[in-house]
């Protein structure tokens, strides 16, 4: 005769070896599925992809998106620069452009908020002083941000006042031949 102790306990041993045996098959076919369905995602990106390569118009919209891009780049973004010859209207843009980028850095628009600081430290006639004040009351991460828009800034500022230099010049050159031209009719009659 048989122990009923020991038919339970070989029972318990039994239900153990069984729960552990399916324990292991549970994370083994998860493991697997897993796996199985990273590799049929990454198959289907890949032929996705070579789909949309091999479209006869890819290049082209490809090119286009970055005719596009670069035209919006090249205009440039923000606000538009005064007459950097008529002091008013740069203290006007200094003090707008900076309540603007306070205002944009308040709400939250972190990226065009330090564009605007960067224009108006740009335009500014004592940059080292404001980039001081800028220091002291921006957080550390912003103002790097600044100092690293500041010299895309700068250039703005000078290719703004090469092309209006440039300009008036041009401008000044066809007045000048205009009277030159005018005063020698006047001699010839």
């Amino acid at each position: 005769m048989s122990n009923p102790l020991s038919f339970m306990a070989i029972n318990q041993r039994k239900s153990c070896i069984f729960q552990s045996t399916m324990m292991e098959l549970t994370s083994r076919s998860i493991g697997l599925w897993a796996g199985l369905g990273t590799a049929a995602f990454l198959g289907y990106c890949i032929y996705f992809d070579k789909k949309r390569r091999s479209h006869p118009d890819f290049k082209r919209k490809l090119r286009e998106k970055r005719k596009a891009a670069n035209k919006v780049g090249k205009t440039g973004s923000g606000p538009a620069l005064p007459d950097l010859t008529d002091n008013e209207a740069v203290q006007r843009f200094f003090f707008q452009t900076v309540q603007t980028g306070e205002e944009m850095l308040a709400t939250g628009d972190i990226q065009n908020g330090v564009e605007h600081l960067a224009l108006a430290v740009a335009v500014c006639g004592q940059p080292h002083n404001l980039l001081g004040v800028f220091q002291s009351t921006l957080p550390p991460q912003i103002y790097h941000l600044l100092l690293q828009n500041l010299e895309e800034a700068q250039n703005r500022v000078r290719r703004h006042a090469s092309a209006s230099l440039m300009s008036n010049l041009m401008a000044g050159a066809g007045a000048s031949d205009k009277a030159a031209a005018s005063s020698l009719e006047l001699d010839v009659e």
